[in-house]
């Protein structure tokens, strides 16, 4: 089979730089493009070059249709405005999709799910291997400790950067916790306690979040029962798990039906 080739959007970001270098190391995906926004300084610049791993031939560009012409596929970490825009562009391409933006709203999903109408889109709010597991172990403790025994609490801490709360990664253990309960998430999730906010409510879904440094990712979903408590933690130390997950998703998509996916797809968890 001949290699898949992928273009990178926002290829000029931490994590457009970790994926053109998981690209590179991955047998089976090759870069063909890398696409920035227009005001970039990058634009123009070498995208290898750029990532570290030495001139590729691949120059920064600003237009993302040429480059999704000549792709199979399109690695997407960047903003919930730009994702919808970029899944338009890979339906009309018949390309696949891996989106890891997270803060997408209610109307961005289902912009982006018409999109997987036309075309197979990947998308999580966390690419890695050991999260989605984590989910998994999740969902399987919130079912079997019931809501009369045991509080859900969903931790989160990452660096000073980052724009949305609670995490997409935060969100998709929390989503997890639903499942295994039966419950719609929305309608019990706690985002934000100040003041005097009285007992807590039973069968809640609590969120806390942490911001600062260079922390990349760690996560913890703690139940909390009358004289015990478990905590099941995911600790990521490197964005190269990320992208890695996202040219595996890739490349797992590659051919497949129209359809909207998960990671949990991909990995047959």
């Amino acid at each position: 089979m001949s290699e898949m080739g992928l273009v990178v959007v926002g290829a000029a970001g931490r994590m457009g730089q970790a994926l053109i270098r998981a690209i590179s190391a991955i047998d089976g995906a090759r870069l063909v493009a890398a696409v920035e926004r227009p005001d970039s300084p990058r634009i123009g610049q070498d995208a290898g070059e750029l990532a570290g791993i030495g001139k590729n031939g691949i120059v920064i560009a600003d237009d993302p249709l040429p480059a999704f012409a000549k792709a199979d596929g399109v690695l997407d970490f960047t903003s919930p405005a730009s994702t919808v825009e970029f899944a338009g562009y890979a339906a009309q391409a018949r390309i696949a999709h891996v989106i890891g933006t997270t803060g997408c709203g209610a109307e961005d999903d289902e912009r982006i799910a018409a999109a997987a109408r036309h075309a197979p889109i990947v998308k999580s709010g966390n690419m890695s291997l050991g999260v989605n597991l984590l989910a998994v172990l999740v969902e399987q403790a919130a079912k079997a400790l019931g809501p009369d025994d045991f509080d859900i609490e969903v931790l989160e801490m990452h660096h000073r950067h980052k724009v949305d709360a609670p995490s997409g990664t935060a969100l998709l253990l929390g989503q997890a916790a639903a499942i295994g309960r039966e419950v719609a998430l929305a309608d019990h999730s706690v985002r934000v306690r100040d003041g005097h906010t009285g007992a807590r409510a039973a069968g809640t879904i609590g969120f806390a979040t942490l911001r600062g440094g260079s922390v990349v990712g760690d996560h913890s979903v703690i139940l909390a029962g009358s004289g015990e408590r478990i905590t099941l933690s995911h600790v990521a130390e490197d964005r190269s798990i990320f992208a890695r997950g996202a040219v595996k998703a890739a490349l797992w998509a590659h051919g497949r039906k129209p359809g909207l996916y998960s990671m949990r797809d991909v990995l047959g968890l």
